[in-house]
This record gives structure tokens, sequence and C-alpha cells, in this order.
């Protein structure tokens, strides 16, 4: 009995041991082949256009998956290049501003810019989230709870600016942000959403139901699901930042009747500008009208639109009750205070059978576009890509699928035929070569409102850069053109110069129907959160003689172009320059 159970004994330990032997030789050869799969696969998409070969990858680059497009101007083999690439093939000198060439070299940029292009926003988030982290540390003073309110989305208490950070809030961050603008709460509410107001909520939340963690501080509480944490925020030591300061809009001539056309009114001896800002301020407008004694409260509206400005010495005596023209004339200031008649935005309620982009170039201002058009028609935007600071920065749409149709339009700016022709329409939103090159190369060293440094604009990487993007400025307009089925064209300065007439016809294009009162509202609002602040570059020229020569002959050819397809050419300052 002992020598057969010495047997089996003796089996299992050969049987052990052959299992473990087997079990490495598996885990083995399935590494082999998963090596073998990628060899091969990077070799297949190598395959795909024949321009698109021998692409050197600088070292900075592969450290963090990103390829960077202006390495395709190098026909020199780099130290690291892809595997399976042959030699770039340059054309001919001649046909390089030739349409067909700028859209055949538009499909070899198509593949490497996807993977580069978009994903450079969320290396950026830390610049761009750096003051917060230094707010949380120097703003220690939390204000006044108030306690824990009910909060209804489509009907707010708290109607005053709003802010959105998904990933960095704080109760101190939501407490300066409301305080610069002179609002005396602040609430937050699904731990990422600040809200700012001068009237507290009426209906009060049980304690418990406040339970979000705040996002960028554990431990904290910022609201909860339709839950307002609600803080007085006027306590705010001395060393807060200071609040904005008021906006001199200009002179105009008063309506006929003041009372009628402006909300809420003052009449103050010795009324000074701070004091009739203060008073509005408190009251939520976004307008301060002063004539003599008299302080007035309200919107841009149909009867005030602020859109014809009188010659300031009109308004001279305007703060002495028997000048300015026996009281024709005004004078109007903008105070910290946000309109928020057109801040609220939803996606649609029933899937979209119009497809439609809201195409550009990177740097010809689609994050402008979206603004406006998200508060012209109280609808998302979506996105072809998932950038999380837009997202961060309440453009919702961001992380929605682009084919979803819940979204008014979807920001692209993708040029390939295949892309093209999946929407049914598109805004084709076109800007000057030299404004858009430099506002990229701005985004792309400094975040969405940074400015690159002296230091980069003197580098090789700018002339590099301009040599990759120029090309791609005029084959994207090109491309769409060619197999675009629908087109509204508006160019970035006609817009900027005449909003509201050209935002209208955006509005139209979009099968939308919105009131005057709400276009005045966006022009209020009309820079939103992406305004370029900061030290910006030096006076000095960034484009060579060479530079100029070349993207003059891209202007050249898209004016030709837009032209042909009976479209009106580009504005006369592209140019030449």
């Amino acid at each position: 009995m002992a020598k057969a159970f010495f047997r089996l004994q003796k089996f299992l330990r050969r049987t052990q041991f052959l299992l473990f032997f087997l079990t490495a030789a598996y885990l083995m050869a399935g590494s082999l082949l998963l090596l073998q799969r990628t060899r091969l696969v990077i070799q297949q998409g190598s395959r795909g256009t024949p321009a698109n070969q021998a692409l050197p990858v600088p070292d900075e680059m592969t450290r963090v998956g990103i390829i960077d497009p202006r390495t395709l101007q190098s026909p020199r083999p780099g130290p690291r290049l892809l595997v399976g690439m042959d030699a770039l093939q340059e054309p001919a000198l001649d046909q390089r501003h030739s349409p067909h060439w700028l859209m055949s070299r538009n499909s070899e940029l198509r593949q490497l810019r996807r993977r580069w292009f978009h994903r450079f926003s969320s290396d950026q988030e830390p610049l761009q989230t750096a003051g917060l982290k230094a707010m949380k540390h120097t703003t220690e003073h939390k204000g006044t709870y108030m306690g824990c309110f009910t909060h209804d989305s489509r009907e707010r208490t708290l109607k005053g600016a709003v802010f959105y950070d998904l990933r960095k809030m704080t109760v101190a961050h939501c407490q300066e942000a409301c305080a610069e603008r002179a609002y005396s709460y602040a609430g937050l509410a699904y731990g990422a959403e600040c809200y700012c107001g001068n009237t507290l909520p009426a209906a009060a939340a049980k304690p418990e139901e406040c339970n979000s963690e705040c996002k960028g501080e554990k431990g904290s509480v910022c609201g909860g699901v339709n839950r307002l944490s609600v803080y007085r925020v006027e306590e705010l030591r001395a060393g807060a930042r200071r609040r904005r300061n008021v906006i001199y809009r200009g002179c105009f001539r008063a309506p006929e009747n003041l009372t009628d056309t402006f909300p809420a009114s003052l009449i103050q001896p010795n009324l000074t500008v701070e004091m009739c800002s203060e008073f509005c301020s408190k009251k939520e407008f976004p307008l301060a009208v002063i004539r003599g004694q008299e302080c007035y409260c309200g919107y841009p509206t149909g009867r005030f639109p602020l859109h014809e400005g009188a010659d300031g010495l009109r308004c001279s005596g305007a703060r002495n009750t028997s000048g300015a023209a026996e009281g024709k004339y005004c004078l109007v200031y903008q105070t910290p205070v946000q309109d928020t008649r057109c801040t609220d935005r939803k996606f649609l309620t029933t899937k979209s059978e119009v497809f439609v982009a809201l195409s550009s170039f990177p740097g010809a201002g689609n994050t402008w576009a979206r603004h406006l058009i998200e508060h012209a028609t109280g609808y998302y935007t979506g996105s072809y890509y998932f950038d999380g600071a837009l997202y961060n920065k309440g453009f919702k749409g961001e992380k929605d699928h682009w084919r979803s149709r819940r979204t008014i339009c979807v920001k692209t700016h993708e040029s390939g035929k295949t892309e093209i022709e999946m929407f049914d329409s598109a805004i084709l939103l076109i800007r000057n070569p030299y404004k858009s090159l430099m506002a990229e190369f701005n985004r792309k060293y400094a975040g969405h409102l940074g400015y690159a440094t002296d230091r980069n604009w003197k580098s090789k990487e700018w002339p590099d850069f301009v040599n990759s993007y120029a090309s791609w400025w005029a084959s994207h307009v090109l491309e769409w053109l060619k197999y675009g089925k629908r087109l509204l064209i508006v160019h970035y300065e006609d817009l900027k110069q005449s909003l509201i007439p050209k935002l209208k016809e955006m509005v139209e294009f979009l099968n939308v129907t919105v009131t005057e009162d709400r276009l005045l509202c966006v022009e209020n609002n009309r820079d939103g959160n992406f305004k370029r602040s900061g030290a910006k570059q030096k006076n000095f020229e960034p484009f060579t003689q060479e530079m100029k020569d070349l993207i003059n002959r891209y202007i050249l050819t898209v004016d030709e172009a837009l032209r042909g397809r009976n479209f009106s050419g580009l504005p006369r300052e592209y140019v030449p320059r």
C-alpha cells in the first residue's frame, strides 16, 4: 500500500512540473505573437497613404504618444523612424500650391493630426488649472455657510454667473468667482457646478441631502443632486482678489420713457458711478444707466440696443440734471453682473434630422462660435473630439457622442472626403490664415487662454509649424467646398464686426427661431470665458517674407475657389499682407 502511494506522489510531482512548464511556454508564445501582431499593424498602417511615409518621430513627441505634423516637412530620415516606411516624396515646386496637391497634402496630415491635435488639450489642462491650485492654498476663509437648498436648473434662484469645473472645483474657487463679480451668495451643486446670485434660495432642504464631495477638495461638500450648498461670500478676507471693474460702454441717446425701459431705478443726490453700479449689481442687472441724479438698471433691449453710440461730448453734462442736452443722453456702464437671459442650455429633446457640422481650421474661432451658437439657440453643441478643458468650462456636449444628434451642431477640424460626407450640411468658419496660425500656435504652447512665449516664437518650431499648417488651412477650405453638401460660409472677421446679423444667419441656417432680446444678451456676453488674457507676445513680425509669400499664394488659391462656387471671396484684408 505504501509503495503504491509513493508512486502516486511521484507521478503528481512530475505532472505539476509539466503543467508549470507548459504554462510558461504558453505565456511566452502568446507574448511573441502579440509583439508580431503589433509590428504587422504598424506596417499595414504605414502603407495606407503612399505619401505618408518616412516620418521622423522626435524624441519629445514619442514620450507622450504624439506625432507632430510639422515633421512632414523634413524629407531626410531622422534618428527614429516609423517601422516599414520608405522615403517621403516631395512634389515638384510648381505643383505645390495647386488645389489638387493641397488636398493630397491634407490627407497626409489627417491621420497624424487626429492623434496629435486634441490630445494636447489634456496636457495643457494642468497649466490652465494651476491658478486654481494656488487659490486652494491661499484662500482659507470660506465665508458663512447658509445651508442646503433645493436647486432647479430650469428655475434657478441663483441666476447670476454659472461656472463648471468637473475636476478641480472647490468651495473657495466658487466663492472667489462669485465675489469677483459682485455677488453675495455662492451655491455649489453636483460637486462641480458653481452658481452665483444676490437672493437666497427660498426652499431649504435637509442638510444630509447635500452630500456630494467637491471634485477638487476632499472632505468638503459641494451640494448634491438638485441640491445647493450655499455660502455668503461678502465676508471674504481683505486679501481676496478685487472685484472686476465697472466697464464704461459709452454715451447713448436715452429712450423716451426710461421708467418703462428699465425695471429698476434710483434717484440719489450726488450720484456716483460706484453708487449706481453697486445698486444695479445688487439688483442683478448687467447695465447701469446714469442721467443726472437718476440711476436706471436693466438689460440691452430692442428699445435700448446699445448699437449706435453718441459723441461723448453730448454726455459731458449727463451727471448734471440740466446738462446732456436737457436729459436726452445718458451714460451707460457694464456692471460685473452677467446677463443671464441666454445662459440656459440643454440637449435636443429629439434627435436632429439634419446632421450639421461647425467646421473650421484650428485657431479660426470655433470655440467662440460654439459659445455664440449655444447661447443664441439654448442648445449644446457637440464635438468630433473630446476636450476636457472645454467640458470643464461648461461645454457639456464635449462628452456626448458626436453622432448622437442631440446637439445643435458638431465641431470638427476634419476635412477628408469620408468625414465631410457624413454631414448633411455645415457652417464653414474661415479666418485670416495669419491670425489662425498665430492663434493655434498660442493654443499649442499655452492652452486655450494663454500666449506662447517669445522663446517659442523665435525657435525653429514656429517656421516648421507655418510650413506644415499653412497648407492645411487652404486644403481644409478646398475640400469642404468640393465635398460639402450644403454650406454656409462665415468669415470670422465679419462675425466679429457684425455679430448680430451674422449670428442671425447662422441660427436660421440651424433652423432655430430666437428672439431679439436673446441675441442682444449674446452680444452682451460675446466674449464668454475664452478670451485670451495675460501678457501678449511682444511687438515683432513673426512672419518672414518667405512665409508671407507662401501664405499669400494659399490665400489666392482659396479666394479663387470660393468665387468659383459663387460665394463671396475672402475679405480684402486677407490679401496681400
